[in-house]
């Protein structure tokens, strides 16, 4: 499928100078515009339709200033347009204008957490361990039930009800028989009249325990602990990036880069030289 793109994409370059009259500086942009994002997006064939997913690219082009992001994507929308007058079916996704974080997801450190847990109570420090070490999100935490757990697994449901199962440490797990000898729970690991804790009460639990050591800390911040400690200390990123139940690896990147930054934020506040003392 992805030839069958390249030859339509020379195609229509070659339209662009024939048909429309662009100058040749206006079709090399469009040529490096392509170049870059056919080695992020994800092309799906689904029946007679070709899907160009794009949110892989969106998260790699992020950083960009908003005028070329808009550029680089209304190539591609003029790009799909032509495809769609050559008897071919395409649609984009993740097209929508979506909002981008102006800054990198912020981790806390494992000291930071230490400290927390010292002072957490048993149900507390589970909730806390069980983010940090399985890298969930908080609404799989709440739905996250004791047929789920075995003694090395945990098998979690995600987004589009996708399953995967992560490793289950021996310290983890034995907090968790801990909490269930003092807990008499029926269905879910947290429960509250016999129904699944709700999202916010295990927030709350996350704000109140990390109060304690006057931090600031969401859930999602435990998650990104999570991939950053395993991305630091060498786990492969298509390991990670299942384990997080990410659909690309493009979005998995971003913790990538964030331990790039941390690397030389902690470099220059080091060396003697770097002027930064």
């Amino acid at each position: 499928m992805k030839k069958l793109i390249l030859k339509q994409c020379k195609e229509f370059l070659d339209s662009l100078k024939s048909i429309r009259g662009y100058s040749p500086t206006t079709i090399k942009t469009y040529s490096q515009v392509f170049t870059e994002a056919f080695e992020h997006i994800e092309f799906i064939k689904e029946g007679q339709q070709i899907i160009f997913n794009l949110m892989p690219y969106r998260i790699f082009i992020a950083k960009l200033n908003a005028k070329t992001i808009s550029k680089k994507l209304s190539a591609l929308r003029s790009f799909v347009e032509y495809l769609n007058t050559q008897e071919l079916s395409v649609i984009l996704k993740s097209d929508d204008s979506i909002k981008v974080a102006s800054t990198l997801p912020k981790p806390v450190s494992h000291k930071h957490i230490t400290e927390a847990l010292a002072l957490a109570d048993l149900r507390e420090r589970l909730v806390v361990i069980l983010l940090y070490t399985l890298g969930l999100r908080i609404s799989e935490l709440s739905a996250l039930t004791l047929k789920d757990i075995s003694t090395e697994w945990v098998r979690v449901v995600g987004k589009g009800s996708k399953q995967r199962d992560i490793p289950l440490i021996k310290s983890t797990k034995k907090l968790i028989d801990e909490y269930l000898v003092q807990n008499c729970v029926k269905i879910y690991l947290f429960e509250h009249n016999d129904e699944a804790l709700s999202q916010n009460s295990l927030r709350y639990i996350i704000t109140k325990v990390f109060k304690r050591v006057s931090l600031k800390v969401t859930p999602h911040q435990l998650r990104h602990s999570f991939a950053t400690e395993l991305l630091n200390s060498n786990a492969p990123i298509a390991d990670v990036s299942e384990l997080l139940g990410h659909a690309s690896m493009a979005t998995t990147q971003i913790y990538t880069k964030l331990g790039s930054a941390l690397k030389l934020q902690n470099y220059n506040k080091a060396h003697p030289l770097s002027g930064a003392k």
